[in-house]
């Protein structure tokens, strides 16, 4: 256990965060698996609607400082490229 008042702090400011970043990293991963169901359903419309909703996953964990830009901008780079695909 932590021994400082800082490190005390630091120890309660983490629990809390990671509430928040639990809760950032299963909407992501719920979305995405939506949108890979659909695609590997060949269900272009449907992975076209559910699009908007990874991509605003994507955008609040960015700005939220859970993943990085790029990180965020590749992910969605590469969900785009696989609607492409489905061609």
């Amino acid at each position: 256990m932590a021994i400082t008042s800082s490190a005390k702090k630091a120890y309660r400011a983490a629990k809390r965060k990671r509430v928040f970043n639990l809760r950032r990293k299963s909407e992501i991963e719920k979305q995405t698996k939506e949108f890979r169901s659909l695609l590997a359903a060949k269900d272009k419309a449907g992975a076209q609607k559910k699009l908007s909703s990874v991509y605003k996953a994507l955008d609040k964990a960015a700005k939220t400082n859970f993943l990085k830009n790029n990180t965020a901008s590749r992910l969605k780079s590469r969900a785009m490229a696989a609607l492409n695909k489905l061609n």
